[in-house]
């Protein structure tokens, strides 16, 4: 097995580890974040109707400017004010493979700040 493919496997394993655990239906849906290299994408999903609620992205924002951590943030209070539009007010935490740790805390501390609940 090559050095990438391992890799790989084992974020597909982790992502796997995290999604057992945490799944989101009509009262606490899912919020999934994904940190790409240059831009984070959010999304609030219903897994029982399969149908997402609300998203927010960095990629083609103007606002969106500074580190990754000062961009997190602000996307973080971004999906939280779209989940209140939609009365969503408790969410399950979806990290995927990533650590709670830097940019993912930066987002779920800021989307707490803005009143989702987790």
């Amino acid at each position: 097995m090559s050095r990438l493919s391992s890799k790989g496997s084992n974020i597909i394993r982790r992502q796997n580890r995290v999604r057992a655990v945490v799944r989101g239906d009509k009262e606490r849906p899912r919020l999934s974040v994904n940190i790409s290299n240059k831009h984070i994408s959010a999304q609030i999903i219903d897994d029982s109707a399969h149908k997402t609620i609300a998203a927010a992205s960095t990629s083609g924002q103007k606002q969106a400017k500074g580190t990754l951590s000062e961009k997190s943030a602000l996307l973080g209070q971004e999906i939280a004010k779209k989940a209140k539009a939609k009365k969503v007010n408790r969410v399950a935490f979806d990290r995927g493979s990533k650590l709670y740790h830097g940019r993912i805390k930066a987002l779920a501390d800021a989307a707490r700040e803005e009143g989702l609940k987790f």
